[in-house]
């Protein structure tokens, strides 16, 4: 029984940092999922995969790990690349490319 700690990024849908900065504890499948063949639905009798445990610090992410006995592995989370600039520098009269429509 595997686990993976992680602090989730913001989605592609999300301007701000809502659900983020904090570390969740998910737990890896440990067998494959099925397609039921009437309905077509993906099926898995794995109930651990449906098991998402929030922690507001890593340190109590990795110490309810240890102290439950799982093992784990940390994914730290990326840094950002993209700088944050602000809409009225479109409009800058020092631009390096002039504005246009």
């Amino acid at each position: 029984m595997s686990a993976r700690i992680f602090s989730p990024a913001k989605t592609a849908m999300q301007s701000g940092k809502a659900k983020t900065g904090h570390w969740v504890l998910e737990f890896d499948p440990e067998m494959r999922k099925k397609i039921d063949p009437l309905m077509g639905y993906t099926t898995s009798g794995d109930m651990r995969s449906q098991i998402r445990l929030t922690f507001d610090t890593r340190e109590e992410a990795v110490a309810y790990a240890e102290k439950e006995g799982f093992a784990f592995r940390v994914e730290e989370p990326k840094e950002t690349k993209r700088r944050q600039i602000s809409y009225a520098e479109n409009f800058r009269y020092d631009r390096r490319t002039p504005w246009t429509h």
